[in-house]
């Protein structure tokens, strides 16, 4: 059996529950179209001013013969993807998954015109406008960082050091330019289909991974994998995981290649609060995975050590975590920003925004992962074997979407913050029965739809 292959090969059908799907599918609906509508009416009556289209930090725009391009290759993706999922072997799918959802968010991105997939990364409040601050002296800026954090750009000052060093440390290996910065943010976040579906086949076994593929690539959060830093975050936080899922699965021979897995998924992980503050409900999802595969302690041991390698690196070098949290949240109350946004409306349009990244198909499935997940909880047996893997990534996911929208620090600009969480909430979709054209439709066309009324930043 190859490397964490999964024992557990239930058929996986869909737990049928078609009039809570479609139920759920209307309130999709009604809840983006709602918010939407009170956002405008927010808008005109001068309460929600950071934005020009509440909730999502854009603007109101109409494209047409320019989205051809994205039509054909999800068009493609549709026609030939589900066969190509049954079919491949298991390597070989993983690496055409990858260049398939790069090559989807590309082929949205492009409609934008040329340079459209740097663009977003040109803007003066991005990370690649304080890079010169950087190149002088690396550590003196790290030591510095929060003292000096009033000077830095937008997305500097409401992040740790780390997405800066990150491109620092890419500049250096002689991939400058935000050309070179998309790059590597566009292919690290569509390298995240596959390690999420690494870790789905650990934990629900290889069909479910099957089925949930063409719908990771076909996300309509493709729209801000090109190009939103956050893309680059998704990917090193489901690589991490499936690292995790990778350690924990006792079928796996050989135990020093779990602690191998152990280690490299600790240290992954242990990078997340320093790329991201936002990022802290993500552990969530990891924990899930431990939660499901029951590693043993050896791993969990040594999965802690490879955590701790970052935050002990950075705290050597003169960041104090906590330090950067607070002077963050200094400059956010004092610059206003985001605290001027109206909380109790983001609180629901943000989900919203969570529904445009997933899709109806997500929405549909939901109601079934729910169930599924209840029935878990009360120890009775799960219809679908894909369901006792796949709804604790689900629900992991979505916890930490809700705990960031209920602190008040995502009002509004989420459908970039949004990204890390939402792939993993996509999973719902192997709920689905291949091959599934009619849903891997509707998920092309919502993001194709959003790309061509929407203008955004990122």
């Amino acid at each position: 059996m190859t490397a964490c292959e999964s024992t557990r090969r239930g058929s996986g059908r869909s737990a049928g529950r078609p009039r809570a799907g479609w139920i759920a599918v209307a309130c999709w609906a009604l809840l983006i179209a709602g918010a939407f509508i009170v956002g405008y009416l927010l808008r005109r009556a001068g309460l929600a001013t950071e934005d020009d289209l509440p909730p999502l930090h854009a603007q109101a725009r109409l494209l047409t013969w320019q989205l051809l391009p994205a039509v054909a290759v999800a068009a493609l993706v549709v026609a030939a993807f589900p066969v190509a999922a049954r079919r491949l072997a298991w390597r070989p799918l993983l690496l055409v998954s990858w260049a398939a959802a790069v090559g989807w968010a590309v082929a949205l991105a492009a409609a934008d015109g040329p340079g459209a997939l740097a663009a977003p990364l040109n803007a003066p409040t991005e990370y690649p406008a304080g890079l010169a601050a950087v190149r002088a002296d690396p550590l003196h800026w790290l030591r510095t960082f929060t003292e000096a954090l009033p000077a830095y750009p937008v997305h500097t000052r409401g992040h740790p050091p780390l997405p800066m060093l990150v491109l620092w440390g890419w500049e250096a290996l002689g991939f400058g330019g935000t050309g070179w910065a998309a790059a590597l943010i566009i292919a690290v976040g569509g390298s995240a289909v596959a390690a999420i579906a690494i870790t789905i086949r650990c934990l629900a076994g290889e069909p479910a991974a099957r089925r949930a593929l063409p719908f990771l690539v076909l996300a309509p959060l493709a729209l801000w994998i090109a190009t939103a830093m956050d893309a680059f975050f998704l990917g090193v936080a489901a690589w991490g995981t499936a690292l995790v899922a990778l350690a924990v699965r006792r079928e796996e021979r050989g135990g020093r290649g779990r602690l191998l897995a152990a280690a490299a998924g600790g240290l992954l992980l242990g990078t997340l609060p320093y790329l991201s503050y936002g990022l802290l409900p993500l552990f969530a999802v990891p924990l899930a995975v431990l939660l499901v595969g029951r590693p043993r302690r050896a791993a969990v041991a040594v999965l802690l050590g490879g955590m701790a390698v970052v935050p002990a690196a950075f705290t050597l070098a003169g960041f104090w975590w906590p330090d950067g949290v607070a002077a963050t949240l200094d400059t956010y109350l004092v610059s206003g920003g985001s605290a001027r946004r109206s909380y109790t409306y983001f609180l629901v349009a943000d989900f919203a925004v969570l529904g445009l990244l997933t899709g109806p198909a997500v929405a549909y499935a939901l109601p079934a992962v729910a169930a599924a997940a209840r029935r878990a909880a009360r120890r009775r047996p799960v219809p679908a074997a894909w369901a006792t893997g796949v709804a604790p990534l689900v629900g992991a996911a979505l916890l930490g979407t809700l705990a960031l929208a209920v602190s008040g620090v995502t009002r509004g600009e989420v459908e970039r913050i949004w990204v890390p969480y939402a792939a993993w909430i996509v999973v719902a979709a192997a709920l689905h029965r291949p091959p599934a054209r009619g849903w891997l439709a509707a998920q092309a066309l919502t993001a194709v739809a959003v790309q061509a009324l929407v203008l955004s930043e990122w």
